[in-house]
């Protein structure tokens, strides 16, 4: 006879019961990465060409054309001097980028954020899966670009192959402050203002082109706190087969960013997406 159900002990596990399952941290930015890079293995090569062709040019230009007035710079080469700041270059233009126009278009042009967001996949996991695609973009320019100096004979130091984890780095950081700007944009054209009032003037004053010896005091004194002159700083003594004693105060400042980026674009892209 069976019991009074309002007999019965509480249930609880028992030997017939199954074990829980162990639920494991699931990626789901990934397949947002993923997704990015289908849409753009289509046009991969002229992509890649695009992103190389004006460091190349500059290199070419500045390098040998300048180069050949100059001479050296505090003992090395010009073209060495030059090729080691462009990568840098080339990586924040790239990452900046994608994380402007790409990112935009998909955010607000084609709604496809929207979208992903109908699926299990959150704000938080979108925004990081296109962080960390613009920085693979970069990475790969620099990648090419790294391996153009080596085939050119202009660098072949094996610190060379140090120089790859700092530009995905750089990429990532680059890809947080362009997720930044991306949530406050309202078209397309507000993007001129970010590459004309900071990546321009960041470009001229973070030692690419000529040391910061050659700038006054008080422009010095800003240089040191911009992100691009970091990795700059970070980046140039691997080309000439060396480490720089300052790497982990420019380490620092290049984690700092990315992280202040990160948390900033979070908080402006959950306010965009929730109004």
């Amino acid at each position: 006879m069976n019991a009074d159900p309002a007999q019965r002990t509480p249930a609880g596990p028992s030997a017939d019961a199954p074990e829980p399952e162990l639920v494991l941290p699931r990626w789901r930015f990934w397949p947002v990465w993923r997704r990015n890079a289908l849409v753009w293995r289509k046009l991969a090569l002229p992509s890649l060409l695009g992103n190389i062709a004006e460091p190349l040019l500059t290199l070419a230009a500045f390098g040998w054309g300048v180069g050949s007035l100059v001479g050296s710079v505090d003992g090395v080469p010009y073209i060495l001097f030059l090729a080691s700041g462009t990568v840098s270059m080339s990586v924040m233009n790239s990452a900046s980028f994608e994380a402007l126009y790409s990112a935009f278009s998909r955010m607000h042009v084609q709604k496809t954020w929207d979208a992903i967001l109908l699926t299990p996949t959150g704000l938080d996991d979108v925004l990081f899966g296109e962080l960390l695609w613009a920085a693979t973009k970069a990475l790969t320019s620099g990648v090419a670009l790294v391996a153009v100096v080596a085939l050119l004979g202009i660098s072949r130091e094996p610190t060379l192959l140090a120089v790859l984890p700092l530009l995905a780095l750089v990429g990532m950081m680059f890809s947080a402050l362009g997720l930044i700007i991306n949530a406050l944009a309202k078209s397309y054209d507000f993007f001129t203002y970010y590459f004309t009032l900071v990546l321009t003037p960041m470009t001229f004053l973070s030692g690419i082109f000529f040391p910061l010896s050659a700038m006054p005091s008080w422009l010095q004194d800003l240089a040191r706190v911009l992100p691009l002159q970091a990795a700059v700083q970070l980046v140039r003594p691997l080309f000439f087969g060396r480490w720089d004693a300052h790497a982990p105060q420019h380490l620092a400042v290049l984690l700092a960013y990315l992280a202040a980026g990160w948390f900033i674009a979070r908080w402006l892209t959950h306010r965009r997406f929730a109004a």
